[in-house]
């Protein structure tokens, strides 16, 4: 029983996980503040910002310019 409201605490909320996602920097310094004292979450919010990184890059140099050409 305590294990699990241990853990409960240690699970970053989807907010906080999908925003790390969408800005990456974000994520970094998400990841500095819970390194030392929570690691299960900073673990997880450095693998979703590592994971924003190629996201980004492939929305800002394929994707966007392709629906700008659509559009305009």
């Amino acid at each position: 029983m305590l294990e699990e409201s241990r853990k409960e605490k240690e699970d970053l909320s989807k907010p906080l996980l999908a925003l790390s996602s969408i800005i990456p920097p974000m994520g970094f310094y998400l990841f500095f503040r819970y390194r030392k004292k929570k690691p299960n979450k900073a673990k997880k919010v450095l693998g979703s910002a590592m994971i924003g990184i190629p996201i980004g890059f492939v929305m800002g140099n394929y994707i966007m310019p392709f629906l700008g050409n659509l559009i305009f």
